[in-house]
């Protein structure tokens, strides 16, 4: 009695341990919302412990950046095999349940289905056949569903960089929020409002992708000196900078690019901080100093606008308070995105 009760417990272990992976592979890429698997988040993270002690022996940001940059694909890589080892696991528990053998024999048996070897199988039970079956789809939809989603990471990954690019091609690899505020003015686009269109869908892109596929955050961009998190810090920064210093009448689009930016910024950042509960790695927070602008940094963009020929608000106190408040909206969450991605420097104001 006591065998049987014992039997029972591994069959229904076993059995979890199965719908609850496969359960996993839907949530991760199939479900159009931005949940947290918990099996995911332990393999990203444990993996990203050991690039991040990897990375600190770096002495350079180029040498940090390469190591990095292979977190994510290593990560993405590694989850289908985690996937399939539970799976394989959680089968082996049940044909040792079923009375197939010992537990080699019932593992020989798990991976020969698994990976369609055919080199071994039930032999004992009718159930454990149709298992054996089950089981060998299984590791063949695992499979089948990562690589048929990646095409969708990668064509996400595509739209997010192409205007990161074009951001570097317009303002420079380490731009300020003035430099872009002075390029707007000599292109004659700071009262229009197909800029900032652009930068609007990108913001609602980012929001939707970089939460439902969150890894997509740790895609390095193909350059060192990029990075998605940096670009959207100097948009924002720039808008804030329109919105309170320069006095020419309000551009829609860019208040709704503003608005957009700051709602994507902190959902990204709160489903790190809150579902996934990932903390900013300690070891690498040194790579990423504090961007903050200071009430001298803002003086000296005042009069670099001012010497520009843009028309200011007369009150620079006023100016730099609105500023302030501003940047209220979305500079916890970029700080915190920057270190979590280690994104380079950026320059205040």
């Amino acid at each position: 009695m006591l065998d049987i009760g014992i039997k029972g417990l591994a069959f229904t272990v076993g059995a979890f341990l199965v719908a609850y992976t496969v359960l996993s592979a839907i949530r991760s890429f199939v479900l159009p919302r931005n949940e947290s698997v918990l099996l995911n988040n332990w393999v990203f993270q444990g993996i990203r412990r050991v690039f991040n002690g990897m990375a600190s022996l770096g002495k350079t940001y180029e040498q940090r950046d390469k190591v990095m940059a292979l977190y994510a694909p290593v990560g993405l890589v590694a989850l289908p095999i985690v996937w399939l080892g539970v799976v394989s696991l959680g089968y082996t528990m049940c044909y040792w349940a079923l009375g197939e053998g010992d537990l080699e024999r019932c593992y020989r048996i798990s991976n020969s289905s698994l990976l369609t070897l055919g080199s071994e199988e039930p032999s004992k039970h009718g159930l454990a056949n149709i298992m054996s079956y089950s089981e060998a789809t299984l590791g063949l939809l695992l499979l089948t569903l990562l690589i048929s989603y990646l095409p969708t990471i990668y064509q996400a990954f595509s739209r997010r960089e192409q205007l990161v690019a074009r951001l570097e091609l317009r303002a420079g690899l380490k731009a300020s929020a003035v430099d872009l505020l002075l390029w707007l003015q000599e292109a004659d686009m700071l009262e229009k409002g197909s800029h900032w269109q652009h930068w609007e869908q990108w913001f609602v892109d980012i929001e939707e992708t970089h939460t439902s596929l969150p890894i997509l955050s740790f895609f390095r961009s193909p350059q060192p000196g990029r990075s998605w998190v940096s670009a959207a810090d100097l948009m924002l920064d720039t808008a804030a900078l329109l919105i309170s210093t320069v006095n020419l009448p309000r551009d829609p689009h860019m208040v709704m690019s503003f608005k957009a930016g700051c709602v994507a910024i902190n959902r990204v950042a709160r489903f790190f901080e809150n579902s996934a509960k990932t903390e900013a790695p300690k070891a690498l927070s040194e790579y990423t100093p504090d961007s903050t602008p200071h009430h001298a940094d803002f003086r000296a963009a005042y009069q670099k606008l001012t010497e520009a020929g843009l028309p200011l608000h007369p009150n620079e106190t006023a100016a730099w308070a609105k500023y302030q408040e501003l940047r209220t909206r979305y500079t916890h969450a970029i700080t915190f995105l920057a270190k979590l991605t280690m994104a380079p420097e950026t320059k205040p104001i």
